[in-house]
């Protein structure tokens, strides 16, 4: 058991007194995740384990790490993993699963699709406003699974379906699951400088200071997809107010109002001006876009043929699912008393964490017995100035975790659902079966990111990337985007490299509050071009096998939206834009 308690200083240069030399090894993990999730397509868990067990070699073999201190810390990250971050999600996917359970989600679709009959404006209410509530709720894929199948109800083809929902699946994806990657972000960032502003509200802040540009443009390029040139002539109005109205409650949502609660505010806002706005104006004409068409519908540009549904998708007889969707859409009237009830569950989880983050309720959240931090028990390390490591400290919040206020919500869901106990309880089993992988998959990634912060491999990444200076400010963001194209999810990304950038920064003499913002707001980008999130598209449409025809579809918008967080980053480094940093 005295190994187990042992003390550990960090050392950042441990081969050869050399941070370059040392940098070969401490980017072995993070190397062996990339090729096993891009280059081998290993399933995320198993690569996730792989990856964490390389860095404990490295931990133990080359920065001299104690044993059991390196297994502690690797114990710690997985633990964090899990709560709060897997409770989050677990249980915000079961307020979902309720929803569908008592019939309700379709009750929602068919609410949306009679908002408008233009096919332009139905992606915009469904891909982007609701795809951005469901990411504010869920996150880690569920969106583009949920908004794929209602677009090809609406009568998509499943290419420009499967494009759309990635593509719509940006802006949002910071703030996703209550904000777990900001949660995320700030936890791992906080022990990794001495900036008393690299704080979950602060971080948060920031990022909405970013992120809300994308939202403006988002909207435009999805009917400039849908529809091309003629898309964006006829249905700007509605793409403007859905961008400018989302990004303008992102931004007074995550400055002033709550963090987590950001998408929400921010896609009820957007919806609800939509809807508005389609009192007083409607397209010129609204075009039958559910047959293929030939000419662009991007800005690229698509070859004849590509908007045409595989032959799996299409029956001969029109009377394929998506037809027979559509039908009942047209067909069904709801009454308006179950149409309220669809939309309870997202009043009542709003009514729940707008009381939680009153400020007197909050503070007394904030103390025990409902908040209790400790040590992690036996994990002793220091940092490179002698001090010990603030996230070694772990702060169980149990009540005023997202989670628990998302059980609550659940729990008031299947009250006003009128969802039986048994059934609430066998789709909550439900759940917890059905993210099974991505539960191993993030408990893994975030051991990894503990141990390569604790064990010094993350100081030695940004002492070696230190030397490129001035110019990380540009490169920052699209260190973001690797780790999520590679990963899947801005969580694990911020996990990875959010302390990373944090010492970088530092050591360059640059704001860690930015560029730790920037990994989040530029990894959101890399969401639509990642793996996971091509093949959740591609199997929701019956495209199995063609991910790659879908990726062609979305890179260029991925890479130009990229070089556009790039260049306000930037601007956002020098005396130009520095005021917008918090």
């Amino acid at each position: 058991m005295a190994a187990m308690s042992d003390q550990f200083t960090i050392v950042t240069d441990p081969v050869g007194n050399s941070v370059a030399l040392s940098a070969l090894f401490a980017v072995l993990p993070l190397l062996t995740l990339f090729v096993l999730l891009g280059a081998v397509r290993m399933r995320a868990w198993l690569a996730g384990s792989i990856s964490l067990l390389v860095a404990l070699v490295v931990a133990v073999g080359i920065y001299s790490m104690p044993v059991g201190t390196a297994l502690l810390s690797a114990s710690e990250g997985a633990a964090f993993g899990f709560f709060p971050i897997l409770w989050i999600v677990i249980n915000a996917i079961w307020v979902y699963n309720l929803t569908v359970v008592s019939g309700h989600f379709d009750v929602l679709r068919r609410s949306m699709a009679r908002i408008s009959p233009d096919m332009r404006v139905q992606a915009i209410i469904v891909a982007f406003c609701f795809g951005a509530l469901l990411e504010a709720l869920a996150g880690f894929g569920t969106p583009v699974a949920v908004t794929v199948v209602m677009l090809m109800a609406l009568g998509f083809p499943p290419l420009r379906a499967a494009s759309v929902a990635l593509i719509a699946n940006t802006a949002p994806v910071a703030f996703g699951a209550l904000a777990t990657p900001i949660v995320t972000l700030g936890t791992v960032t906080s022990g990794a400088g001495d900036d008393a502003r690299l704080t979950t509200e602060t971080l948060g802040a920031m990022v909405g200071r970013q992120t809300p540009l994308l939202a403006v443009v988002v909207p435009l390029v999805l009917v400039a997809v849908i529809d091309g040139r003629r898309g964006v002539r006829q249905a700007w109005p509605a793409a403007l107010v859905a961008g400018v109205v989302f990004a303008i409650g992102q931004f007074l949502a995550s400055n002033y109002i709550s963090v987590p609660l950001t998408d929400i505010i921010a896609a009820l806002m957007a919806a609800a001006a939509v809807v508005l706005l389609l009192r007083v104006w409607r397209p010129a004409e609204s075009p039958d876009l559910r047959v293929a068409q030939a000419r662009p519908a991007g800005a690229a540009g698509t070859r004849s043929g590509d908007e045409k549904d595989p032959p799996d998708a299409r029956p001969a007889d029109g009377t394929g699912p998506a037809g027979r969707a559509a039908a009942v859409v047209a067909e069904r009237r709801d009454t308006p008393v179950e149409v309220v009830r669809a939309y309870a569950p997202y009043l009542i989880i709003i009514a729940i964490f707008s009381i939680a983050n009153l400020g007197p309720v909050k503070s007394a959240l904030a103390r025990e017995p409902w908040t209790v931090a400790f040590g992690w028990p036996g994990l002793h390390v220091l940092g490179t100035g002698g001090k010990p490591l603030s996230s070694t400290t772990f702060t169980l919040g149990w009540l005023p975790a997202a989670g628990t206020l998302m059980i609550l919500a659940g729990l008031l869901t299947a009250l006003v659902l009128r969802v039986r106990p048994g059934a609430a309880l066998r789709a909550y089993g439900r759940t917890y079966a059905e993210l099974r992988h991505a539960i191993v998959t993030v408990m893994a990634v975030l051991a990894l990111a503990y141990v390569l912060n604790q064990s010094g491999q993350t100081g030695t990444l940004g002492e070696f990337l230190a030397a490129a200076g001035g110019f990380f400010v540009f490169l920052s963001s699209m260190l973001g985007w690797i780790g999520v194209a590679v990963t899947g999810s801005d969580t694990s990304a911020n996990a990875l490299f959010g302390a990373l950038q944090v010492q970088t920064a530092e050591r360059a003499g640059l704001d860690p509050v930015l560029l730790a913002a920037a990994n989040s707001s530029g990894g959101v980008l890399g969401k639509m071009i990642s793996p996971q999130n091509l093949a959740i598209a591609a199997s929701a449409v019956g495209m199995a096998g063609r991910e790659g025809d879908i990726f062609r579809r979305v890179v260029g918008w991925s890479l130009l939206l990229l070089l556009l967080m790039c260049v306000l980053v930037t601007l956002q480094g020098t005396p130009v834009l520095d005021w917008m940093v918090p």
